[in-house]
């Protein structure tokens, strides 16, 4: 097994390279995953995609690749998959994840996975999972039960597949991000019909949105949100890359709330989601951050309300929120 035929396909030169096809780069990922090619060739070959620039189908080939080893994984039944992996340096509170609970309440169970560099104190995802009860599942048939008890699990990277996030920590010797990063937003383990992403690039929203449409994704709702997470700043317009059914299209999503900081501006005295998620303080920029996220992430699910709707929806879900108090 070698890469060398990808990498020279990339490499030749000018007016001599390409990017790879779909089927190149499944081929191309699928060796990777098996760790048995060398090294060399693997940080050459995600190198050259990055200096190129990776495209949609090369995107989708990596991402069938990386599906085509999790089958039990797709048979749990997550309504949304709702994926985080953007790395902490410009994070506060992860208050997306209080979003996704109320997606959850309100009916739709939320599949969240993930993997984040660089993630400490406030910021952390997986610190914050047990105080606001997200279960961490380690397995898909675990995820199931928690996804039919509670309606929402997270998911690791390292148990969802080992190897990807192995391919993935490359970026802390080869000092760049690669289409990895791309690939795992993009990775639904669980076959979900919704898929809410977020990234921090602006061009990757276009890209996302292409490579799921080459995917089938029935409907995939893509932001530059917080952090590269999935999460609304509720004071500025928002622009939403929607995919429905297999067309294309984008809205902007207006302010709701008044005011002109940043989103994660003053993290160190906002709330901790524990804390706002069980009412012991209020915060009004806190709150419009979580039901903002939730309401396009209902928009995505369901074609029929608009964004207002949805925001009315949110604030109620909010409103009623079950709050449960971890053993």
């Amino acid at each position: 097994m070698s890469l060398a035929p990808y990498v020279r396909i990339l490499g030749r030169g000018p007016g001599r390279s390409r990017s790879l096809t779909r089927e190149e780069a499944r081929d191309a990922m699928g060796l990777i995953l098996t760790g048995e090619v060398e090294p060399e060739a693997v940080g050459a070959l995600l190198m050259l995609m990055r200096f190129r620039g990776e495209g949609a189908a090369e995107v989708a080939g990596f991402v069938e690749a990386a599906r085509a080893r999790l089958a039990p994984w797709a048979t749990t039944s997550a309504t949304v998959d709702w994926p985080s992996y953007a790395a902490g340096r410009t994070r506060g509170h992860p208050y997306f994840l209080l979003a996704a609970k109320l997606v959850a309440q309100a009916g739709h169970p939320v599949l969240l996975h993930g993997w984040n560099s660089h993630q400490q104190g406030i910021a952390s995802v997986r610190d914050a999972l047990a105080g606001i009860d997200i279960p961490v599942c380690r397995d898909a048939g675990r995820a199931n039960v928690m996804l039919d008890r509670h309606g929402i699990a997270y998911a690791p990277l390292e148990d969802i597949d080992a190897a990807l996030l192995r391919v993935l920590r490359l970026r802390e010797k080869l000092g760049l991000r690669s289409i990895v990063n791309t690939a795992l937003r993009l990775l639904n383990p669980a076959a979900a019909p919704v898929s809410v992403q977020g990234v921090f690039h602006p061009p990757y929203r276009t890209l996302q949105s292409d490579v799921g449409a080459l995917l089938g994704q029935s409907a995939q709702a893509i932001i530059k949100g917080g952090g590269g997470e999935f999460e609304r700043h509720p004071s500025k317009p928002v622009a939403v890359h929607l995919l429905r059914d297999g067309v294309q299209g984008e809205s902007i999503a207006a302010p709701f709330l008044g005011g002109t900081r940043r989103l994660h501006e003053g993290s160190e005295w906002m709330p901790d989601i524990a804390t706002l998620w069980r009412g012991e303080c209020t915060d009004p920029f806190a709150e419009a951050i979580v039901t903002g996220t939730a309401a396009l992430a209902l928009t995505a699910i369901d074609p029929a309300i608009d964004l207002s709707t949805a925001q009315a929806e949110a604030a109620q879900l909010w409103a009623t929120r079950k709050i449960a108090v971890p053993a």
